[in-house]
């Protein structure tokens, strides 16, 4: 059995980029934790019967969003066999939650840090703006996260954050400054990204499924990648599992603020029509610099742990991954 905590800014996070590697995880019988860093007070909302919750008039976002966290994370949890643990805290929070239990984080008030908002946005000037903490503080808060998650492996976003969302940077800034302070023992580290073969699959596969008349946007051939889009020689591990989609589109349907669902796909505030394809990928990090980790030469990609495996086999080994061929 292997542990691994999944790393994540706001919520819907943890489901939108790592859905399915947390429900296969939990499928596979290794324990979760997922640790959340701000609450999405700065996030925009679709129904328009919940319009009154954002920052600019209600304030109120964070509190909904708790509760949509919850409740995604116990759809995630429906995943679970042979007594596997799902377990979600809230960066500052001091308090573990579990799906099912009597005893939830109380959401009567925010947590430490607070949604820093889109890049160039008057948000991020907020005195609780998790973009503006202070990193040595933020680094404390996580490290008492990883003592006591002890994970054999940690999930979090790449260098530009998935899509350039400052809190998304901040949070591998935070998490890699962590890690610094533990010393040695670290757990191995990952970052999500997603090789450039799958995305051009999505995009034919949405073209051909997404119907015309729900007025979403279909990113064309043409269309720029994301920064988290890489060539499929930098993927080390991966999670294959399109039997779980079903998994994911229930805990996505959660996020009602911030995710409208359709069959195999989904769309943000943006309208812009995303794959639910039940796959992932990832790239071993080194912990201590924030590396790139090569595959190996001839080295397949990996799963992201190994099913069945004794504690702290996280599948990053000498037969994955080359530490001398860094990028």
């Amino acid at each position: 059995m292997t542990r691994l905590l999944f790393v994540h800014a706001h919520p819907d996070d943890e489901t939108l980029a790592t859905g399915i590697g947390i429900a296969w995880a939990l499928q596979q019988g290794h324990d979760v934790d997922v640790l959340t860093c701000t609450l999405g007070d700065e996030g925009e909302v679709i129904p328009p019967r919940l319009g009154h919750l954002i920052a600019a008039r209600d304030d109120s976002l964070w509190a909904h969003r708790r509760g949509e966290l919850g409740r995604a994370m116990a759809r995630l949890a429906e995943a679970r066999t042979g007594g596997a643990r799902l377990r979600h805290t809230l960066l500052g929070d001091e308090q573990w939650s579990m799906p099912g239990a009597s005893v939830t984080p109380a959401a009567s008030k925010p947590v430490r840090y607070r949604d820093s908002g889109m890049a160039g946005t008057p948000s991020a000037a907020h005195p609780r703006a998790f973009v503006g903490a202070d990193l040595a503080e933020a680094a404390e808060a996580v490290v008492e996260v990883l003592q006591e998650s002890d994970p054999d492996l940690v999930v979090t976003y790449d260098a530009d954050g998935g899509y350039g969302h400052p809190d998304h940077i901040q949070t591998r800034r935070v998490v890699l400054a962590a890690l610094a302070r533990l010393g040695t023992d670290l757990p191995a580290l990952v970052e999500i990204v997603t090789p450039q073969s799958w995305v051009d699959q999505d995009r034919r596969w949405l073209r051909a499924h997404v119907p015309v008349g729900k007025g979403l946007i279909i990113p064309s051939p043409q269309s720029p990648y994301a920064v988290s889009v890489v060539p499929d020689g930098i993927v080390t591990h991966e999670v294959v599992a399109p039997e779980l989609v079903g998994v994911q589109a229930n805990a996505l349907r959660e996020h009602e603020t911030q995710v409208v669902v359709g069959e195999g796909y989904y769309a943000l505030s943006n309208g812009i029509a995303a794959r639910l394809s039940g796959r992932e990928a990832y790239a071993a990090i080194d912990p201590t610099t924030g590396r790139r980790q090569a595959r190996a030469s001839g080295a397949k990609t990996s799963r992201l742990v190994s099913s069945g495996a004794p504690g702290g086999d996280a599948n990053i080994n000498e037969g994955q991954v080359s530490a001398d061929a860094q990028e």
